[in-house]
Parts: structure tokens; sequence; C-alpha cells
């Protein structure tokens, strides 16, 4: 990571495990501080790390946002209203749009990526 070591203009140089560790895994979108190239009204990007068992507190509802989910490692159950999908093997990925109601579980120790469109607030479990 060669630009750590100075400083360039619009560019951001980081580390997704670290990161994520202080925005409840999220890199990207419109939660940032405005004037942080990590902000955006377009587009929010995850690295989830969750441990074995863990699950979303409750089901997102009314979507509104169209999102992209890739494992990275693990074993990661995504639950639909009509069925469930569980990503098993590096790189399997699933994607929703509007309208779909979904939650999740971690089957086993797991990372994954996710991408959703268009950033937009309302959608937080709120922290216990």
């Amino acid at each position: 990571m060669l630009l750590r070591s100075r400083t360039v203009e619009n560019v951001y140089v980081g580390r997704a495990a670290v990161d994520a560790a202080g925005d409840r895994g999220w890199l990207l979108g419109h939660f940032k501080p405005i004037g942080d190239i990590r902000h955006s009204d377009d587009v929010e990007i995850k690295w989830g790390v969750h441990p074995r068992g863990d699950r979303r507190a409750r089901w997102a509802t009314e979507e509104k946002r169209t999102a992209l989910l890739v494992l990275i490692s693990g074993r990661f159950r995504m639950e639909f209203p009509d069925g469930d999908v569980v990503l098993a093997e590096p790189g399997d990925y699933v994607v929703w749009g509007h309208g779909v109601d979904h939650s999740w579980h971690a089957e086993e120790e797991s990372v994954v990526m996710t991408v959703r469109w268009p950033s937009i607030p309302g959608y937080a479990v709120p922290a216990e």
C-alpha cells in the first residue's frame, strides 16, 4: 500500500477489516461524512464479518434498494419470503431488488461483501 506514505487528493487507502469495524461494517455510503471520498448517495458497500450463529436482528422490509451480497468465506444463509439461499463457496452471490424483504444467518463464521444502491437512510437496525 504505497499511498499510505503520502497524501493524494481524492484517494483513500484503507483495510476493509479495520475500517469496517468503526461503522458496523459499512465502508462507503450516505452515512460517511460529507467531504469524505467514501460518502455516496449512489451506493453502499459493506465488509461483513459474522461469527457462526450471527443473524440479523429483524427482517428488512419495504426494501427500496437493489443489493448484491458476495460470499468471501464461510457459509451464509440469505432468507427471503419465498425461500432461502445458502452461499457455500467463495464467490457465491445473490442479488435482490426493490420490494424484496430479507434477513440473513451466518451458518459458519463468514465474511461477506454487500453492495447496495442507492444509498438511502432508514434501514439500520438500532444497536442494542
